[in-house]
């Protein structure tokens, strides 16, 4: 355990007991791919002396130490867990918990063909704006943007709100369900411009596995709606769920709730 860990309660010895509360990044903790603010990070120390705090994204750890890991901080350090990719790499106060691959479940010969699917579909798709990095693959999903990845701060803005009104990626998800349905996956749109996909159950409820030990674990998220990526956390049994619109109101929604 790292010097920085050892500055908080043991686990079991929080004040709050058997109690962790776990974070989506993006529109949670963050703006959407933006750096957190100053006041989340001060109000996440004064919670982590209460309870056992956590981050479960979809991103790699590299874009969540980018958003989270301000000032040059390890993001490990900074929470008691972290989940990156669903859980798929995962830390426990600084020592990395087992993992698993999205290549090795599916398959090559399986992933190849989804693979050209998917970027025939982007290729042959009339949307205002297209830049690169149409499939991000990572360790325990793939990423699909139909705008790609390169895209600019505005640029996701403006494909955000024509897709709340063309429903790009929700009509896309439906044909990659319709082609690939003997596949066993899962497709979660979240953020403003992609969308996951990661065999069944490997959705964010993947790390609860990880959590085992503690009687009430809070989950906030902001997209938490049926095929967003909090959905399935957010309803699971073994969580109780607050929907968050922001990071502002996530801020007022932990002041309220552990009295910060």
């Amino acid at each position: 355990m790292s010097s920085i860990h050892a500055q908080y309660p043991p686990l079991d010895s929080r004040p709050i007991k058997n109690t962790v509360c776990l974070f989506d990044v993006d529109g949670t903790l963050t703006p959407a791919r933006r750096t957190v603010s100053p006041e989340m990070l001060s109000l996440l120390q004064q919670l982590r002396r209460k309870v056992a705090i956590g981050f479960v994204g979809g991103s790699d750890l590299i874009k969540q130490q980018e958003q989270l890991g301000v000032n040059g901080a390890n993001v490990i350090d900074m929470f008691d867990f972290c989940f990156a990719e669903n859980g798929l790499t995962a830390y426990r106060q600084g020592v990395s918990l087992p993992s698993n691959s999205f290549i090795q479940c599916l398959g090559e010969a399986r992933y190849k063909p989804l693979a050209n699917f998917i970027l025939h579909y982007i290729a042959d798709l009339d949307i205002p704006l297209k830049r690169g990095t149409f499939i991000e693959f990572r360790n325990g999903m793939i990423n699909v943007s139909p705008i790609g990845r390169n895209a600019s701060v505005q640029e996701r803005n403006e494909f955000e709100a024509y897709d709340k009104i063309h429903k790009v990626r929700e009509t896309m998800v439906e044909k990659l369900r319709e082609r690939f349905e003997d596949y066993g996956l899962t497709y979660s749109i979240g953020g403003q411009i992609s969308f996951d996909v990661f065999p069944k159950g490997w959705d964010k409820t993947y790390c609860l596995q990880h959590v085992k030990e503690f009687e009430t674990v809070h989950f906030f998220g902001d997209k938490t709606y049926k095929g967003g990526n909090d959905y399935e956390i957010f309803e699971d049994q073994r969580t109780i769920g607050h929907t968050v619109t922001k990071p502002e109101d996530t801020m007022a929604k932990l002041k309220t709730l552990f009295d910060l």
